[in-house]
Protein backbone atom coordinates (compact mmCIF):
# COMPACT_ATOMS: atom_id res chain seq x y z
CA UNK A 1 0.00 0.00 0.00
CA UNK A 2 2.90 2.60 1.09
CA UNK A 3 6.25 2.26 0.20
CA UNK A 4 9.04 4.90 1.35
CA UNK A 5 12.60 5.15 -0.38
CA UNK A 6 14.83 7.28 1.34
CA UNK A 7 13.25 9.54 2.56
CA UNK A 8 14.84 12.71 4.02
CA UNK A 9 13.77 16.10 5.67
CA UNK A 10 16.32 18.67 6.56
CA UNK A 11 15.25 21.85 8.10
CA UNK A 12 18.69 23.87 7.50
CA UNK A 13 21.87 21.70 9.34
CA UNK A 14 18.91 19.54 11.15
CA UNK A 15 17.70 16.31 9.86
CA UNK A 16 14.07 15.76 10.74
CA UNK A 17 14.06 12.55 8.75
CA UNK A 18 17.16 10.59 8.50
CA UNK A 19 17.27 8.17 5.03
CA UNK A 20 14.30 6.52 6.00
CA UNK A 21 12.67 3.22 4.16
CA UNK A 22 9.75 0.97 4.95
CA UNK A 23 6.41 -0.34 3.36
CA UNK A 24 3.45 -0.94 4.29
CA UNK A 25 1.01 -3.69 3.58
CA UNK A 26 -2.93 -3.92 2.95
CA UNK A 27 -4.70 -5.02 5.79
CA UNK A 28 -2.50 -4.36 9.22
CA UNK A 29 -2.47 -1.80 11.98
CA UNK A 30 1.46 -0.49 12.23
CA UNK A 31 2.51 1.35 15.06
CA UNK A 32 4.90 3.81 14.67
CA UNK A 33 7.08 4.49 17.96
CA UNK A 34 9.90 6.69 18.59
CA UNK A 35 10.69 9.56 21.60
CA UNK A 36 9.38 13.04 21.38
CA UNK A 37 11.62 15.06 18.17
CA UNK A 38 12.13 11.85 16.61
CA UNK A 39 10.53 11.93 13.71
CA UNK A 40 7.15 10.53 13.66
CA UNK A 41 4.82 13.70 12.81
CA UNK A 42 7.62 14.63 10.18
CA UNK A 43 7.27 11.95 7.99
CA UNK A 44 3.72 11.01 9.03
CA UNK A 45 3.14 14.86 7.13
CA UNK A 46 5.40 13.93 4.29
CA UNK A 47 3.19 10.69 3.72
CA UNK A 48 -0.12 12.73 3.18
CA UNK A 49 1.25 15.44 0.82
CA UNK A 50 1.60 18.14 3.97
CA UNK A 51 5.16 18.77 3.05
CA UNK A 52 7.39 17.96 0.74
CA UNK A 53 10.21 15.94 1.53
CA UNK A 54 13.79 17.34 0.96
CA UNK A 55 14.83 13.90 -1.25
CA UNK A 56 13.21 10.47 -1.55
CA UNK A 57 10.27 8.72 -2.66
CA UNK A 58 6.41 8.11 -1.36
CA UNK A 59 4.51 6.18 -3.49
CA UNK A 60 1.17 5.46 -2.21
CA UNK A 61 -1.02 2.75 -3.67
CA UNK A 62 0.59 3.22 -6.97
CA UNK A 63 0.53 6.57 -6.96
CA UNK A 64 3.99 9.20 -5.87
CA UNK A 65 3.00 11.87 -3.48
CA UNK A 66 4.94 14.47 -5.71
CA UNK A 67 3.82 13.16 -8.66
CA UNK A 68 -0.14 12.41 -8.44
CA UNK A 69 -0.81 14.02 -5.04
CA UNK A 70 -4.38 13.89 -5.93
CA UNK A 71 -4.86 10.40 -6.70
CA UNK A 72 -2.83 9.30 -3.65
CA UNK A 73 -4.59 11.46 -1.04
CA UNK A 74 -7.70 10.04 -2.03
CA UNK A 75 -6.35 6.82 -0.70
CA UNK A 76 -6.01 8.46 2.88
CA UNK A 77 -7.36 9.77 5.46
CA UNK A 78 -5.66 11.42 8.02
CA UNK A 79 -6.09 12.56 11.56
CA UNK A 80 -2.76 15.31 13.32
CA UNK A 81 -1.84 15.44 16.44
CA UNK A 82 -4.44 18.38 16.75
CA UNK A 83 -7.81 17.32 15.19
CA UNK A 84 -8.38 20.33 12.30
CA UNK A 85 -11.94 20.95 13.53
CA UNK A 86 -14.18 23.99 13.78
CA UNK A 87 -15.23 24.77 17.63
CA UNK A 88 -18.72 27.05 15.81
CA UNK A 89 -20.26 24.16 13.67
CA UNK A 90 -21.76 21.26 15.30
CA UNK A 91 -20.40 17.83 14.59
CA UNK A 92 -22.86 16.83 12.14
CA UNK A 93 -22.26 20.41 9.96
CA UNK A 94 -18.29 19.85 10.50
CA UNK A 95 -18.74 16.11 9.01
CA UNK A 96 -21.11 17.96 6.31
CA UNK A 97 -18.52 20.43 4.95
CA UNK A 98 -15.39 17.45 5.10
CA UNK A 99 -17.79 15.84 3.06
CA UNK A 100 -18.25 18.55 0.36
CA UNK A 101 -14.31 19.03 1.03
CA UNK A 102 -13.92 14.93 -0.16
CA UNK A 103 -16.15 15.26 -3.15
CA UNK A 104 -18.17 12.86 -1.70
CA UNK A 105 -21.27 12.36 -4.01
CA UNK A 106 -24.39 14.20 -2.65
CA UNK A 107 -26.59 11.26 -3.12
CA UNK A 108 -23.68 8.97 -0.85
CA UNK A 109 -23.12 12.06 1.85
CA UNK A 110 -26.13 11.35 3.98
CA UNK A 111 -26.08 7.86 3.95
CA UNK A 112 -22.36 7.72 4.61
CA UNK A 113 -22.09 10.55 7.55
CA UNK A 114 -24.28 8.10 9.75
CA UNK A 115 -22.37 5.54 9.29
CA UNK A 116 -19.20 7.12 9.95
CA UNK A 117 -21.40 8.71 13.22
CA UNK A 118 -22.42 5.10 14.36
CA UNK A 119 -18.92 3.64 13.58
CA UNK A 120 -17.18 6.48 16.02
CA UNK A 121 -20.22 6.86 18.42
CA UNK A 122 -21.39 10.45 17.82
CA UNK A 123 -24.93 9.60 16.79
CA UNK A 124 -25.80 11.61 19.69
CA UNK A 125 -23.64 14.14 19.92
CA UNK A 126 -24.26 15.53 16.13
CA UNK A 127 -26.12 18.52 17.29
CA UNK A 128 -23.99 20.05 19.63
CA UNK A 129 -21.29 22.87 18.80
CA UNK A 130 -17.49 21.27 18.44
CA UNK A 131 -16.63 24.03 21.22
CA UNK A 132 -18.72 21.98 24.04
CA UNK A 133 -17.04 18.80 23.62
CA UNK A 134 -14.85 16.95 26.10
CA UNK A 135 -11.35 16.52 24.27
CA UNK A 136 -12.56 12.40 23.92
CA UNK A 137 -15.40 13.89 21.55
CA UNK A 138 -13.43 16.17 19.72
CA UNK A 139 -10.89 13.00 18.84
CA UNK A 140 -13.63 10.95 17.76
CA UNK A 141 -14.68 13.88 15.66
CA UNK A 142 -11.38 14.17 13.86
CA UNK A 143 -11.54 10.72 13.30
CA UNK A 144 -14.61 10.37 11.94
CA UNK A 145 -13.51 13.17 9.46
CA UNK A 146 -10.36 10.80 8.53
CA UNK A 147 -12.83 7.63 7.91
CA UNK A 148 -15.20 9.68 5.46
CA UNK A 149 -14.59 8.45 1.63
CA UNK A 150 -13.88 5.14 3.22
CA UNK A 151 -10.35 5.53 2.11
CA UNK A 152 -7.76 2.36 2.23
CA UNK A 153 -5.18 3.84 4.51
CA UNK A 154 -5.94 6.48 7.81
CA UNK A 155 -3.17 7.61 9.24
CA UNK A 156 -3.26 8.42 12.94
CA UNK A 157 -0.69 11.29 14.86
CA UNK A 158 -0.59 10.55 18.38
CA UNK A 159 -4.37 9.81 18.60
CA UNK A 160 -4.26 9.13 22.61
CA UNK A 161 -2.33 12.34 23.98
CA UNK A 162 -3.81 14.29 26.23
CA UNK A 163 -7.27 12.11 27.12
CA UNK A 164 -8.09 10.25 30.09
CA UNK A 165 -8.04 6.11 30.99
CA UNK A 166 -11.99 5.29 30.17
CA UNK A 167 -10.92 7.97 26.59
CA UNK A 168 -8.00 5.89 25.79
CA UNK A 169 -9.65 2.35 26.44
CA UNK A 170 -12.68 3.87 23.62
CA UNK A 171 -10.05 5.24 20.98
CA UNK A 172 -8.10 1.92 21.17
CA UNK A 173 -11.06 -0.79 20.88
CA UNK A 174 -12.63 1.93 17.93
CA UNK A 175 -9.00 1.36 15.94
CA UNK A 176 -9.36 -1.81 15.79
CA UNK A 177 -12.16 -2.27 14.69
CA UNK A 178 -10.91 0.13 11.21
CA UNK A 179 -7.82 -1.83 11.47
CA UNK A 180 -10.82 -4.69 10.11
CA UNK A 181 -11.69 -2.74 6.80
CA UNK A 182 -8.14 -0.60 6.67
CA UNK A 183 -4.60 -0.05 6.84
CA UNK A 184 -3.98 1.91 9.54
CA UNK A 185 -1.06 3.90 10.76
CA UNK A 186 -0.84 4.86 14.30
CA UNK A 187 2.28 6.90 16.29
CA UNK A 188 2.57 7.22 19.52
CA UNK A 189 4.90 6.95 22.54
CA UNK A 190 2.62 5.29 24.70
CA UNK A 191 4.64 1.71 24.80
CA UNK A 192 1.71 -0.12 26.31
CA UNK A 193 -0.89 1.27 23.63
CA UNK A 194 1.15 0.39 20.41
CA UNK A 195 1.97 -3.01 21.79
CA UNK A 196 -1.79 -3.79 22.52
CA UNK A 197 -3.19 -2.42 19.34
CA UNK A 198 -0.56 -3.12 16.65
CA UNK A 199 0.37 -5.91 14.53
CA UNK A 200 3.09 -4.29 12.89
CA UNK A 201 6.13 -2.08 14.82
CA UNK A 202 8.19 0.51 13.12
CA UNK A 203 11.18 2.09 15.82
CA UNK A 204 11.95 5.84 14.90
CA UNK A 205 14.97 7.24 16.98
CA UNK A 206 16.23 10.96 15.75
CA UNK A 207 15.05 10.33 12.10
CA UNK A 208 16.50 6.82 11.34
CA UNK A 209 14.03 3.50 11.01
CA UNK A 210 16.20 1.41 13.97
CA UNK A 211 13.61 -1.56 14.24
CA UNK A 212 10.61 -3.36 12.28
CA UNK A 213 9.14 -6.09 12.66
CA UNK A 214 5.76 -7.61 14.98
CA UNK A 215 5.94 -7.21 18.88
CA UNK A 216 6.52 -10.67 18.99
CA UNK A 217 9.03 -11.38 16.89
CA UNK A 218 11.10 -8.02 18.43
CA UNK A 219 10.72 -9.27 22.02
CA UNK A 220 12.30 -12.72 20.71
CA UNK A 221 15.30 -10.71 19.32
CA UNK A 222 15.92 -9.13 22.13
CA UNK A 223 15.88 -12.43 24.04
CA UNK A 224 19.32 -13.82 22.83
CA UNK A 225 19.96 -13.90 26.51
CA UNK A 226 17.53 -14.56 29.28
CA UNK A 227 18.43 -12.73 32.92
CA UNK A 228 17.86 -14.36 36.58
CA UNK A 229 17.74 -11.97 39.70
CA UNK A 230 17.99 -12.65 42.99
CA UNK A 231 18.72 -11.65 46.35
CA UNK A 232 20.95 -13.83 48.18
CA UNK A 233 21.77 -13.50 52.51
CA UNK A 234 25.55 -13.71 51.71
CA UNK A 235 28.48 -11.67 51.14
CA UNK A 236 29.44 -10.52 47.74
CA UNK A 237 32.79 -12.83 47.92
CA UNK A 238 30.90 -15.57 48.75
CA UNK A 239 27.89 -15.17 46.45
CA UNK A 240 30.47 -14.40 43.25
CA UNK A 241 32.64 -17.28 44.35
CA UNK A 242 29.31 -19.56 44.29
CA UNK A 243 27.58 -18.66 40.96
CA UNK A 244 30.53 -17.64 38.74
CA UNK A 245 31.25 -21.58 38.24
CA UNK A 246 27.66 -21.89 36.88
CA UNK A 247 27.42 -23.20 33.54
CA UNK A 248 26.38 -20.65 30.74
CA UNK A 249 26.60 -17.60 32.51
CA UNK A 250 27.60 -14.71 30.19
CA UNK A 251 27.62 -11.99 32.77
CA UNK A 252 27.63 -12.23 36.23
CA UNK A 253 26.59 -8.73 38.54
CA UNK A 254 26.66 -8.73 42.34
CA UNK A 255 26.01 -5.46 44.35
CA UNK A 256 24.60 -4.96 48.45
CA UNK A 257 21.16 -5.27 48.67
CA UNK A 258 18.57 -2.78 50.79
CA UNK A 259 17.88 -5.98 52.43
CA UNK A 260 20.22 -6.49 55.85
CA UNK A 261 23.22 -8.97 55.30
CA UNK A 262 22.09 -9.97 51.75
CA UNK A 263 23.29 -8.81 47.94
CA UNK A 264 21.42 -8.90 44.75
CA UNK A 265 22.82 -10.97 41.91
CA UNK A 266 22.14 -10.08 38.10
CA UNK A 267 22.46 -13.01 35.97
CA UNK A 268 22.61 -13.08 32.54
CA UNK A 269 22.59 -16.68 30.54
CA UNK A 270 22.47 -17.90 27.34
CA UNK A 271 19.11 -18.28 25.91
CA UNK A 272 16.67 -21.45 27.41
CA UNK A 273 19.36 -21.88 30.09
CA UNK A 274 17.23 -22.02 33.18
CA UNK A 275 19.57 -22.35 36.57
CA UNK A 276 17.28 -21.98 38.70
CA UNK A 277 17.49 -25.66 39.85
CA UNK A 278 20.90 -25.53 40.05
CA UNK A 279 21.23 -22.26 41.91
CA UNK A 280 18.65 -23.48 44.92
CA UNK A 281 20.78 -26.43 45.72
CA UNK A 282 24.38 -24.90 45.32
CA UNK A 283 22.48 -22.32 47.84
CA UNK A 284 21.15 -24.93 50.08
CA UNK A 285 24.13 -26.93 49.85
CA UNK A 286 26.32 -23.43 51.40
CA UNK A 287 23.45 -22.75 53.46
CA UNK A 288 22.90 -19.60 51.97
CA UNK A 289 19.68 -18.25 52.59
CA UNK A 290 17.75 -17.23 48.89
CA UNK A 291 15.47 -14.32 49.42
CA UNK A 292 14.24 -13.42 46.14
CA UNK A 293 14.98 -15.16 42.02
CA UNK A 294 13.01 -14.12 39.43
CA UNK A 295 13.61 -14.28 35.50
CA UNK A 296 12.94 -11.11 34.15
CA UNK A 297 10.88 -10.78 30.78
CA UNK A 298 11.44 -8.67 27.77
CA UNK A 299 9.20 -5.42 27.61
CA UNK A 300 8.35 -3.71 24.79
CA UNK A 301 9.83 -0.80 26.78
CA UNK A 302 13.05 -2.15 27.14
CA UNK A 303 13.25 -2.78 23.45
CA UNK A 304 12.15 0.39 22.92
CA UNK A 305 14.82 2.06 25.34
CA UNK A 306 18.10 0.04 24.22
CA UNK A 307 17.35 0.58 20.11
CA UNK A 308 16.78 4.45 21.08
CA UNK A 309 19.63 4.92 23.33
CA UNK A 310 22.05 4.04 20.86
CA UNK A 311 21.50 6.70 18.52
CA UNK A 312 22.32 10.12 20.53
CA UNK A 313 21.69 12.92 19.06
CA UNK A 314 23.92 15.26 16.91
CA UNK A 315 25.55 17.41 17.98
CA UNK A 316 25.08 20.72 15.81
CA UNK A 317 27.96 23.40 15.10
CA UNK A 318 27.81 26.55 17.25
CA UNK A 319 27.36 29.35 15.46
CA UNK A 320 28.35 32.85 16.22
CA UNK A 321 27.25 36.17 15.35
CA UNK A 322 29.25 39.01 13.71
CA UNK A 323 27.75 41.96 16.01
CA UNK A 324 26.93 42.44 19.37
CA UNK A 325 23.12 43.01 20.86
CA UNK A 326 22.06 45.07 23.69
CA UNK A 327 25.19 46.59 24.17
CA UNK A 328 27.24 43.26 24.69
CA UNK A 329 30.48 42.91 22.62
CA UNK A 330 30.27 40.65 20.08
CA UNK A 331 32.25 38.15 21.33
CA UNK A 332 29.92 38.23 24.91
CA UNK A 333 27.04 37.89 22.62
CA UNK A 334 28.29 34.80 20.80
CA UNK A 335 28.91 33.29 23.78
CA UNK A 336 25.20 33.06 24.72
CA UNK A 337 22.87 30.24 23.41
CA UNK A 338 23.51 29.73 20.24
CA UNK A 339 20.33 27.35 20.14
CA UNK A 340 18.44 30.11 19.58
CA UNK A 341 20.02 30.38 15.84
CA UNK A 342 19.25 27.28 15.04
CA UNK A 343 15.89 27.59 16.78
CA UNK A 344 14.90 30.31 14.13
CA UNK A 345 16.40 28.55 10.76
CA UNK A 346 13.93 25.84 12.00
CA UNK A 347 11.16 28.51 12.32
CA UNK A 348 11.67 29.38 9.20
CA UNK A 349 11.46 26.63 7.03
CA UNK A 350 8.55 25.47 8.80
CA UNK A 351 6.66 28.77 8.84
CA UNK A 352 5.82 28.23 4.55
CA UNK A 353 4.97 24.20 5.40
CA UNK A 354 1.69 24.77 6.80
CA UNK A 355 2.99 23.23 10.47
CA UNK A 356 2.42 26.46 12.51
CA UNK A 357 -0.94 28.08 12.86
CA UNK A 358 -2.95 30.56 10.24
CA UNK A 359 -0.47 33.18 10.78
CA UNK A 360 2.50 30.18 9.67
CA UNK A 361 3.34 31.94 6.51
CA UNK A 362 4.74 34.88 8.56
CA UNK A 363 7.97 36.10 8.54
CA UNK A 364 9.90 34.60 11.70
CA UNK A 365 12.98 36.25 11.67
CA UNK A 366 14.31 39.07 14.17
CA UNK A 367 13.93 42.21 11.91
CA UNK A 368 13.43 45.27 12.93
CA UNK A 369 9.90 46.73 12.95
CA UNK A 370 9.22 50.21 11.90
CA UNK A 371 5.98 52.55 13.44
CA UNK A 372 4.46 55.04 11.68
CA UNK A 373 6.42 58.00 13.58
CA UNK A 374 9.01 56.04 11.42
CA UNK A 375 11.01 54.95 15.09
CA UNK A 376 12.17 51.82 14.82
CA UNK A 377 12.12 49.01 17.40
CA UNK A 378 14.05 45.70 17.88
CA UNK A 379 11.79 42.56 16.56
CA UNK A 380 12.84 39.55 18.68
CA UNK A 381 15.33 41.02 21.01
CA UNK A 382 13.55 43.48 23.17
CA UNK A 383 14.45 47.12 23.37
CA UNK A 384 13.60 49.72 20.99
CA UNK A 385 16.75 51.55 19.35
CA UNK A 386 19.24 49.14 20.96
CA UNK A 387 23.03 49.84 20.45
CA UNK A 388 24.28 47.57 17.75
CA UNK A 389 20.97 46.62 16.02
CA UNK A 390 21.02 46.74 12.23
CA UNK A 391 18.12 48.42 10.63
CA UNK A 392 15.41 46.38 8.06
CA UNK A 393 17.70 46.82 5.12
CA UNK A 394 20.61 45.31 6.34
CA UNK A 395 22.89 48.46 7.11
CA UNK A 396 24.77 48.36 10.53
CA UNK A 397 23.20 51.11 13.07
CA UNK A 398 24.78 54.36 13.22
CA UNK A 399 25.67 53.79 16.75
CA UNK A 400 27.56 50.15 16.12
CA UNK A 401 30.65 51.45 14.35
CA UNK A 402 33.09 49.50 12.23
CA UNK A 403 33.83 46.11 12.66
Amino acid sequence: MIEVTHLTKRYGSNAAVDDLSFTVEKGQIYGFLGPNGAGKSTTMNILTGYIAPTSGEVVIDGHNILEEPEEARKCIGYLPEIPPVYPDMTVLEYLQFAAELKKIPKNEREQMILEVMQTTGLMEMQGRLIRNLSKGYRQRTGLAQAVLGYPDIIILDEPMVGLDPKQIIEIRELIKSLGQKHTVILSSHILSEISAICDHIMIIAHGKLVASDTPENLMNLMRGSGSLELTIRAKETDARRMLQSLPGVQSLDVKDSAEAGACDVVIKTEADNDLREMIFYMCAQEKKAILRMQHTHVSLEDIFLELTEDHPAEQKPKKKRRFGFGGKSAKQDADDDESSADSNENMDAIAGTGYGDAEGGADMEDAAVTDRSGNTAGGGYGTAGAPGLKNHSGAANPQEGEE
